[in-house]
């Protein structure tokens, strides 16, 4: 039986909210097998792409593409890898900066000592965003904020809230439209959770499908 309403696409890395009507082939962007997680890093095991950070991780692209489906993703077990230590890169190693995914959005980076600064991205120079982000601790500079991101009411956006993946339009948008988690997400001794409403699961679909537990504003821009 068709499905008659919008419903939230159970693939891994996706997490839009679709209709049978509106489901052409190639629409859904997602991971295909399963996480790995070792010593701080997180890792697809379909892509190879990885990130220290969670949030980071979840927002890196599928890298299959296809049908929105409503099934639930089976995720065949992923062998646990050995990831090498990472070693301190000189700081005069412009070349692993530039390399690093981190050092290149700018986060904090264990493997080349950087800082989170904030990032002038006006021009696309990437030798001086990686000398500004991979420089020492100075917490007395501040670089101007960017200009707020000016966006029509009727433009749809995918909310960035974790746990959400809705689009929405300014317009419908209010403070009980989004159910999502304010985080942090936490992982310890094999266990996934979230801090914010205290539920903890072993497997990494299960952590994925953990309800929302707040409700507010959708939020496409978190920087802002």
């Amino acid at each position: 039986m068709a499905q008659t309403g919008k419903v939230r696409c159970q693939r891994i890395g996706c997490d839009a909210i679709f209709s049978d009507d509106d489901n052409p082939d190639g629409s859904c962007r997602y991971h295909d097998s399963g996480p790995i997680f070792h010593d701080g890093m997180k890792e697809w095991s379909c892509c190879k792409k990885r990130s220290h950070d969670f949030s980071l991780f979840l927002e890196i692209p599928g890298c299959k593409t296809g049908k929105h489906t409503s099934e639930k993703q089976v995720i065949a077990p992923v062998k646990k890898a050995t990831v090498a230590a990472p070693t301190a890169a000189p700081s005069t190693n412009a070349s692993a900066k530039d390399s690093c995914s981190r050092c290149r959005q700018g986060f904090f980076c264990s493997d080349h000592g950087s800082q989170v600064k904030p990032v002038n991205t006006v021009g696309d120079n990437p030798g001086s965003v990686a000398g500004h982000v991979c420089a020492e601790t100075n917490s007395s500079v501040q670089d101007p904020k960017d200009p707020k991101k000016i966006v029509d009411i009727n433009e749809p956006q995918a909310c960035k809230n974790k746990g959400c993946g809705q689009t929405f339009k300014e317009k419908d948008n209010h403070e009980t439209a989004c159910s999502y988690h304010p985080g942090p997400a936490v992982f310890h001794d094999r266990m996934r959770g979230w801090k914010c409403c205290d539920i903890h699961v072993k497997e990494f679909d299960e952590f994925m499908s953990i309800p929302p537990c707040t409700k507010g504003w959708h939020n496409a821009d978190p920087d802002q």
